[in-house]
């Protein structure tokens, strides 16, 4: 296992940390101002994701009938169905989207941006296939080399626009061999069909996720949204250069467990006890990796930041802390979601992120009376907290709440955190790094930590037999 993990891992690290890249080479390269313009693509293409949600990647994997070519077909012609919908829903809200945002000159970017769900409905689901072999090169690959040519098309582009175009640009570029590579590394013929009892089942099983997709987007985008029109291109610039330097390393730690524990949780189903403790170990391993970015932003984020992006970004530094704690607090929830879909529980991300959700409205006060990037981050990671003990409550038919494998190293994760905030609030942010008694208590923190998770100790020396 250890050996397809680093793979996933460093394949899921490799795509993302490209466009992270890309995105920070954008930021240096353009100025501020219009760096909000090109986040807000990002809403964009966020709308799009929601509106195609239903789950297929993983119902492929999930379904016992994953590995049947009609499936597989008829999965893919709902999927290009879906693209060719997204595209066209994404056109046709350019212009009011724009105009809400107040950049009215950018209509025509966001009606070019509806190619990019049509192109992304035309990927291979082979890559997602062979996961159930534990085949996970051609995801990876897939990922990773259109990121790769995204990040070197910046300099042509850079040099013929020198605005947020570059950003567009890189986006059509990734998207178009992203489709692409999908074919050459697939192992089966790509084919269609539209199965309408196929279809109906997907909608059965995806429909959770699609609700859940309409959240991420309020949970993500609508914060976005709030601050661009109250606020202006150069706070929503900060903003969302927070949620890129956070989101992205969450993002891969939550999608390389999902590629990792979800075909191996679907495959124990059938055992509750194994299940129940391969449960806890998942809730356990992704309990340590948000602790563990915690403290690595704590340690290490300040000075990265200042030597990645400069005095441009400064207005950020005092932020980052927190950014770092919401953003772990959200991937907490992934273990939860992952575990209840593997028994085709599609409902728990959705239930979870619904009081995220709820504290928008307060979001969208403080943005339009005060403008306190700080106050809004704050609701943000009390509303996180709350949606992951009710993303835990939902399973509690399967993970022993009340247990010492359950409690004690959410418990110490908890003082550890507590501590880092502690320290942080009567620090002034700097670009410096913390003295070293704050690097030996965060290492200390860690190790009491992963020490109190037995389950997942138990699943990496034993994993064959739980």
């Amino acid at each position: 296992m250890l050996r397809a993990a680093l793979l996933i891992l460093s394949g899921n690290a490799a795509a993302s940390m490209l466009l992270l890249a890309r995105n920070l080479i954008v930021a240096r390269m353009i100025p501020v101002a219009d760096y909000g313009i090109a986040s807000t693509f990002a809403v964009a293409m966020a709308v799009v994701e929601m509106a195609s949600a239903l789950g297929l990647q993983q119902q492929i994997v999930q379904s016992k009938q994953g590995d049947d070519p009609h499936f597989q077909a008829a999965l893919q012609g709902f999927q290009v169905l879906r693209g060719v919908i997204s595209g066209v829903l994404l056109f046709t809200i350019a212009g009011p989207m724009a105009r809400f945002m107040d950049i009215p000159q950018v209509i025509w970017a966001y009606q070019l941006l509806a190619l990019v769900p049509v192109l992304n409905a035309l990927v291979h689901f082979d890559i997602h296939r062979l996961n159930r072999q534990r085949i996970f090169w051609p995801m990876l690959v897939t990922g990773a080399l259109p990121a790769l040519a995204s990040v070197l098309a910046l300099w042509p582009l850079a040099q013929w626009f020198g605005d947020w175009r570059v950003l567009l640009y890189a986006i059509l570029v990734q998207a178009v061999l992203g489709a692409v590579v999908s074919h050459l590394v697939a192992s089966r013929p790509y084919r269609l069909a539209f199965d309408a009892a196929i279809m109906g089942q997907s909608l059965r099983f995806g429909w959770p996720l699609l609700a859940n997709a309409v959240l991420l987007f309020l949970v993500f985008n609508a914060e976005k949204l709030i601050l661009g029109r109250a606020l202006g291109m150069e706070t929503l610039a900060i903003f969302a250069m927070g949620l890129t330097l956070t989101l992205t390393p969450t993002l891969v730690l939550a999608k390389s467990v999902q590629n990792i524990l979800l075909p191996r949780l679907s495959a124990a189903n059938h055992d509750p006890q194994r299940f129940g403790r391969m449960a806890t170990a998942t809730v356990q391993l992704v309990l340590a990796l948000g602790l563990g970015f915690i403290l690595i932003t704590l340690l290490l984020g300040a000075a990265v930041t200042d030597l990645l992006l400069g005095d441009k970004y400064a207005a950020l530094l005092p932020l980052l802390f927190w950014f770092a704690v919401q953003q772990a607090l959200r991937v907490l929830k992934a273990a939860p979601a992952i575990v209840a879909l593997a028994q085709g529980r599609t409902s728990n991300a959705m239930f979870a992120n619904l009081i995220r959700v709820a504290a928008l409205p307060l979001c969208w006060y403080i943005a339009t009376t005060s403008g306190n990037l700080l106050a809004i981050l704050w609701v943000a990671t009390l509303a996180e907290v709350l949606g992951y003990v009710v993303a835990l409550w939902l399973l509690r038919d399967t993970l022993a709440l009340r247990s010492r494998a359950m409690v004690l190293p959410h418990g110490i994760a908890a003082a550890v955190v507590l501590g880092a905030v502690g320290w942080f609030l009567k620090t002034p942010a700097s670009a410096g790094l913390p003295p070293l008694y704050i690097w030996a208590v965060a290492v200390m923190g860690l190790a009491l930590c992963l020490a109190a998770m037995t389950d997942l100790r138990a699943y990496i020396r034993n994993r064959h037999t739980l």
